[in-house]
């Protein structure tokens, strides 16, 4: 099964000490949020990493050595599915590497599915011109908002800033959310369906989703790449929920006030900058989901 991937090995101590690394990292990423959940306080913005996506503090913390790394004697990822004990070879010791032909049965439909998505990301027109107004669309002549939060402007000028822009969305995920009034509003009409001719590398959303990838491909994604993606999603989160309708100032956050021009101007700054974060890790997950299927083919 893995005659096509070149095979890497790490000793007990070069493995033992990613995985501290990964956990103390993990650690810096999740302590604040668990503190607050034990104390039942909830936050507006960073909540939503652990409920919007469903990963727990737990998947962080888990260290994998990834796709194609063998590692030596038996690891605690001997007892997890998708891992298996290997018999020595000429190039390498015996060991414990992920079983790809396990994985691959459960989860191989997976795979293929984010691999064709994400490989379309990279490729699509990236958009700068969207200027967060997903989140103002949300917000849209509703009574019932999604945050537990002010408007920083108030409804009517919230209304009246929608009503002002052209509503240029790409990302189903955010689409949907839309309310009834804002919906024919947006440029295209987005389905579930079109999503891999739709999303784009300057979208905030598509960005913050690498997250939810790296998660959902589990143990074929080293630990170091599964932690960017979740630094990448945080860091995004903030310019969302800073950029939106709501006023986050009170949780010690900045307001990006889209209305303006110096706003607009510094919201597509950021997002540059975060599309620019996300090129490397969302290469990764291509070149991974890639080999895995390429794997899986030559079986």
């Amino acid at each position: 099964m893995l005659d096509s991937l070149t095979l890497s090995y790490l000793d007990k101590a070069e493995w033992t000490e990613q995985a501290r690394a990964h956990q103390a990292r993990a650690d810096s990423f999740t302590k604040a949020h668990l503190a607050r959940r034990q104390a039942h306080i909830k936050h507006p913005v960073f909540d939503f990493l652990f409920e919007y996506y469903p990963v727990r503090a737990a998947h962080l913390k888990t260290w994998h050595p990834g796709l194609g790394v063998r590692l030596e004697e038996p690891a605690p990822h001997t007892t997890q599915r998708f891992y298996k004990l290997v018999d020595e070879t000429p190039q390498h010791p015996a060991g414990v590497e992920l079983d790809l032909a396990a994985f691959m049965e459960r989860r191989g439909s997976s795979v293929r599915y984010i691999h064709e998505l994400l490989s379309a990301t990279e490729t699509n027109h990236a958009q700068f011109d969207c200027f967060g107004l997903h989140e103002w669309a949300m917000a849209y002549k509703s009574d019932n908002l999604r945050h537990d939060l002010p408007l920083r402007l108030g409804a009517a000028e919230t209304d009246r800033v929608v009503e002002s822009h052209n509503i240029k969305c790409t990302h189903f995920d955010a689409f949907r959310f839309f309310t009834e009034p804002a919906i024919p509003l947006n440029l295209t009409v987005l389905t579930r369906e079109d999503q891999p001719k739709n999303d784009q590398c300057g979208c905030l959303h598509a960005n913050m989703d690498l997250y939810k990838w790296a998660a959902k491909l589990g143990p074929l994604i080293p630990g170091d790449l599964f932690l960017d993606a979740f630094e990448l999603a945080r860091d995004t989160r903030i310019l969302d929920m800073e950029a939106s309708p709501y006023d986050v100032r009170g949780h010690g956050f900045g307001a990006v006030a889209i209305e303006t021009p110096e706003g607009k101007a510094e919201y597509v700054a950021r997002q540059r900058a975060i599309s620019e974060r996300a090129k490397p890790i969302r290469a990764r997950l291509v070149y991974l989901t890639s080999q895995a299927l390429a794997a899986k083919l030559s079986d």
